[in-house]
């Protein structure tokens, strides 16, 4: 399906598929969505030596960014291993028009953004010194042939239950879970009731968080 290029709320940008009147990012802001979301209540609340993080999916790959530059900000005496799953890349012409580095005041990440989209697929790559990214292009219902460790912490970024209902249903949820160490974290935008009863259900406890911008609540969850 065709996408577009977005300017979002914050003046960042997102891509926009209009047949499926879906965008990749929230139309309040990208920027601010994915570091709320994923570094604010997720990436910081993980005090691990070496954290396994799984992100479904890759998308833009913004997520991997923000994350790689929060990691840029401490003292690095920890490793961290982001494995992302993803059935749809984007091309290059998208990635240059996203132009995510361009977000960041250090100039580091410009050759960072490039990397992590140059990467290869399907094979672990060290981004930087201490960040390990392993793109995987697959359905994620695959996920439950994949070779992982124990995940330490989960980025489910998935389309909204709108347009993918079948990715916020009790069986990609149980996949994701066995794939998780005992206390690791979900952390999702999303703040639907059925999700929250699903996690409930597969032995986690469930938090109702401050959402980002333009959207009151969202979820985390902490295997139990």
């Amino acid at each position: 399906m065709k996408r577009e290029i977005k300017t979002t709320n914050d003046g960042s940008k997102t891509l926009f598929i209009n047949e499926l009147n879906e965008n990749y990012h929230s139309h309040h802001g990208a920027l601010q969505e994915a570091e709320h979301v994923f570094i604010k209540n997720g990436l910081n609340l993980i005090n691990d030596c070496e954290i396994n993080i799984l992100e479904l999916g890759f998308g833009t790959g913004l997520n991997v960014l923000v994350t790689i530059n929060e990691y840029l900000k401490t003292d690095k005496n920890h490793v961290i291993n982001y494995f992302s799953l993803e059935k749809y890349p984007i091309n290059e012409s998208e990635v240059k028009d996203l132009a995510y580095d361009e977000l960041f005041d250090n100039p580091e990440l410009k050759n960072i953004y490039q990397k992590i989209h140059l990467s290869d697929w399907e094979k672990s790559v060290e981004i930087i010194s201490g960040f390990n990214l392993k793109k995987i292009e697959c359905d994620f219902f695959d996920l439950k042939d994949i070779d992982l460790p124990e995940i330490n912490l989960v980025y489910f970024d998935c389309f909204g239950a709108r347009v993918q209902p079948d990715l916020w249903e009790k069986p990609l949820f149980e996949l994701v879970a066995d794939k998780m160490a005992i206390n690791g974290l979900l952390t999702t935008y999303s703040s639907k009731g059925s999700v929250r009863r699903i996690l409930q259900e597969l032995n986690f406890q469930v938090e109702k968080k401050q959402g980002p911008p333009g959207k009151r609540e969202m979820i985390n969850a902490v295997k139990l």
